[in-house]
């Protein structure tokens, strides 16, 4: 069997609709999970700078909001992108709301935590604004937790571009 890819998922829109990920093929993406009302929400705004650094390079972010930890992502969509656009000017996707562990968690949340574990080898997404770095063949490359901000991703992403 094949080894899976990014391109091989789908995900939904903040209005529902599922979108595949195969335009994301021969790309550099960054994906997190995310959260409104988090201690780490602010990096929200380096995210936003990374993809406004390497956007034109063919480097894209995805952010799925979750609210599995500590209920700190309760809004609609329509909420969850009004605050998002408010508070820190995102052009990068919002996606629907997604759970990242457990048995509602979606195929391609399944797939990036059995393929990149965290610490201790741990499948688990411990935090919002844990990131997935994918490299332009649509193979996680690398897990970076919670704690990690945005700015210090610069050299990884480089190296994929």
């Amino acid at each position: 069997m094949a080894q899976q890819r990014l391109s091989d998922f789908s995900a939904r829109l903040p209005d529902g609709r599922a979108v595949s990920l195969s335009d994301k093929a021969g790309k550099v993406v960054l994906v997190v999970n995310t959260a409104s009302q988090c201690g780490f929400t602010p990096q929200y705004a380096g995210l936003e700078k990374l993809w406004q650094d390497y956007g034109a390079r063919g480097f894209e972010v995805l952010a799925f909001p979750c609210n599995q930890f500590g209920g700190q992502e309760p809004g609609s969509a329509e909420d969850i992108a009004q605050f998002c656009q408010m508070n820190f000017g995102l052009s990068f996707p919002v996606m629907d709301k997604v759970e990242v562990n457990g048995p509602g968690a979606t195929p391609l949340w399944q797939w990036l935590t059995s393929t990149a574990r965290g610490i201790f080898g741990t499948r688990k997404v411990k935090w919002n604004f844990t990131k997935f770095l994918v490299d332009r063949e649509g193979r996680v490359v690398r897990r970076f937790g919670p704690r990690v901000k945005p700015e210090a991703l610069k050299s990884a992403i480089e190296e994929l571009l």
